[in-house]
């Protein structure tokens, strides 16, 4: 019922949106020429917030939750930004520069003057990113910002909290922030059915069931940034920053049934992380045609882990970490006649130790060399616009006495055929190397529970992927609507692979398998079914993947969906947003992250903004994650419910004032592509 209603909301938008074109026609009375709110392009759509978006917003997650952007879930509360077609990651951007959370909710909604929305990044970008939001604001030449944003959960131990100050002189700006953000749960609990399948052919089972668990955590991070710039011809910014994370004495007490024995298992987990990062960005015009970008990120990780997992006979380790990592980038583009050309050159250090001792005794360094070289170009033939791009990395990586280099090429190419102002038709091909996460090439054993051990794989090769995409798009003022087919397939995957001793230990590792084919489907549609005052939209589709490994075939299909309704009231915003979370399948897992749904109600008077936020609403016991394992010898089922993320009521109050700002006219370059250092864990 729930798949009916949503594909019948796009149609019913579809209709509104013919019959409001067709009024539009006819009533010539009074004609005012405005700018289109969402213009298409190439890779993506640039938008136009709205004077009402842009009241009742108080920082950029607050603004682009109002966006209703296709296949995003924007998290105001917890201030995230998550893709639900699990396509990769989103990245966040104010004026071409990466952004983080700090500089998101200092930022001011009155000052943006436009959102560029790319859904199909090039290869400048590098790997990983599905989505980039690039947020231009204008830039204030004088006087001072100073504000506060306070997010508290009302029915659980959850806050989080953050002061700025930023002064403006001349071609300088100076930004201060501090953030501190914690919680502490009590009611998360999991289940699960465990079947080992024997040597003997027996079956042996284990029920896991949560008893009691506790999870706390505690983060602090100050940021100093420093920027100059020259109007839009030179930009100059560095930051320092500092983050301190602990997650102390997190426990967790299961009873087990095991075989005919029935008793308590504990666990115990403490983590401490401290991190220092020193960002450069440089971006100069030096002619109206020409610019270059440089970036430089300097990163070190600390962190102090201890583990203890009693199940039958107590197992014990801790784990000391140290990753020091260099990120470095030049991008030049020259907008030439008939197209606009960029490329650059990347290159990346990253030095890991970690010490593992007791029951998981190791000692594991990696050097991992990273050097990746991109070119792409735009262009256009009358109604047929194009992008062709192709990146190559060189990766020398040592473990341990394990020695790797291997190349990997990422080419890419779009088409796009403009049929007029509002309509336009898109093809995208790409293939792309991806390398496994560190973590699972580490040669460190380490013991999961009495029957399961996890091992790296250092031998493991990059995966294959190869990617189709074919999207329709027409947008109007009040309407914006696509339907999209995507088909990937990946070669040689980096898959599960589970493996059953002699003496009945069950071994998780990764190897390359053999393929992985997926197919996503999907539409969407958003309309103002009242200019400025009532905004709907929906989305929607189905998935349906194929996994090959050597000893197993898996498919999978479900269906997807999201929606969202948005009224301004004057002073007063009404928002509710709801989608059925997030499944898929990968090698022999199949998983399911947790639907979400949202009521908010948000009040601005004068410098302030007061926002009621009901989360999950009637679920006391929301299931936040579900997981299936479907090995021919082990079959587990495991779901997890947690009482703090349903039914949770949260408070936001923030506070802005500016005093003698005044703006230039001109905005940051478009053109700038700076890439910000990964955060990489010691694992």
């Amino acid at each position: 019922m729930k798949r009916i209603f949503t594909f019948s909301l796009i149609l019913l938008s579809a209709s509104f949106a013919h019959a409001q074109d067709v009024e539009k026609s006819v009533t010539l009375e009074e004609v005012t020429v405005k700018a289109s709110k969402v213009v298409n392009k190439p890779d993506g759509m640039i938008i136009y917030p709205t004077e009402a978006q842009k009241q009742a917003s108080n920082n950029g997650y607050s603004i682009l939750e109002k966006l209703t952007l296709a296949n995003l879930r924007i998290d105001n509360i917890n201030h995230s930004i998550t893709a639900i077609d699990n396509r990769g990651s989103v990245q966040l951007r104010i004026n071409g520069i990466v952004a983080d959370k700090q500089e998101m909710l200092a930022l001011n909604p009155k000052d943006i003057t436009k959102i560029d929305f790319i859904n199909n990044p090039g290869v400048r970008y590098g790997e990983g990113i599905a989505y980039v939001i690039n947020i231009v604001t204008h830039r204030t030449e004088s006087g001072y910002t100073i504000g506060t944003d306070l997010t508290s959960a009302l029915t659980t131990l959850q806050g989080d909290g953050m002061v700025y100050g930023k002064r403006n002189k001349g071609k300088s700006e100076w930004t201060l922030s501090y953030d501190i953000n914690g919680y502490r749960f009590k009611g998360s609990k999991s289940t699960q059915l465990a079947e080992y399948t024997l040597n003997d052919g027996s079956i042996y089972t284990i029920e896991r069931n949560d008893a009691e668990s506790i999870r706390k955590a505690i983060a602090h991070e100050a940021k100093l940034t420093y920027n100059w710039a020259d109007s839009t011809a030179t930009v100059f910014q560095t930051s320092l920053s500092g983050t301190f994370n602990n997650t102390p004495d997190n426990y967790n007490i299961k009873d087990i049934t095991d075989g005919s024995r029935q008793y308590r298992a504990t666990s115990r987990d403490d983590d401490k992380s401290y991190s220092p990062v020193l960002d450069i960005y440089f971006f100069r015009q030096f002619t109206p045609r020409q610019s270059i970008t440089a970036n430089a990120v300097g990163t070190y990780i600390s962190t102090q882990t201890s583990s203890y997992y009693d199940e039958g006979t107590p197992y014990q380790y801790e784990v000391d970490g140290k990753t020091a990592s260099l990120l470095t980038e030049v991008v030049y583009e020259n907008r030439l006649k008939p197209f606009t050309l960029s490329t650059g050159l990347n290159y990346s250090y990253k030095y890991t130790k970690n010490d593992y001792r007791g029951d998981a005794s190791s000692l594991t360094k990696t050097n991992n060399n990273r050097l990746y070289a991109f070119a792409e170009i735009k262009g256009m033939l009358k109604q047929l616009r194009y992008t062709l791009g192709t990146g190559a990395s060189y990766i020398h990586y040592t473990q341990n006495g394990h020695r790797y280099n291997y190349w990997t090429f990422h080419p890419k190419a779009s088409l796009t055929y403009q049929f007029n102002n509002n309509l336009q038709l898109s093809y995208t091909y790409q293939m792309r190397d991806v390398v496994s996460r560190i973590a699972m090439t580490s040669d460190a054993t380490v013991r999961t529970n009495s029957m399961e051990w996890t091992v790296g794989n250092p031998d493991l090769k990059p995966s294959h992927d190869m990617d189709h995409r074919l999207q329709l798009s027409y947008n109007t003022q009040r309407l914006q609507t696509l339907v999209e087919g995507y088909y990937k397939q990946c070669l040689k995957p980096n898959m599960a692979h589970y493996e059953r001793t002699d003496d009945n230990r069950f071994i998780y590792t990764q190897i390359n398998q053999k393929e992985i084919d997926a197919l996503d489907i999907m539409a969407y549609a958003s309309y103002w079914l009242l200019p400025e005052k009532l905004q709907m939209a929906a989305n929607g589709g189905i998935y349906r993947c194929f996994n090959f490994g050597y000893d197993y075939t898996h498919c999978y299909t479900s269906w997807y969906y999201a929606g969202n309704i948005t009224a301004y009231l004057g002073k007063f915003t009404l928002q509710g947003y709801v989608d059925n979370g997030n499944r898929f399948f990968e090698g022999e897992s199949k998983s399911y992250n947790g639907a979400y749904s949202a009521l908010k109600a948000s009040y601005t008077w004068r410098n302030w903004q007061f926002s009621l936020s009901w989360v999950n609403p009637f679920r006391s016991h929301y299931k936040s994650y579900e997981n299936e394992l479907l090995n021919r010898n082990l079959y587990k089922h495991t779901i997890g419910y947690s009482k703090d993320s349903g039914n949770q009521v949260s408070l936001n109050i923030s506070w802005r004032i500016n005093r003698g700002s005044r703006h230039k006219s001109a905005a940051q370059p478009r053109n700038s592509s700076s890439r910000k250092a990964l955060r990489f864990h010691s694992r």
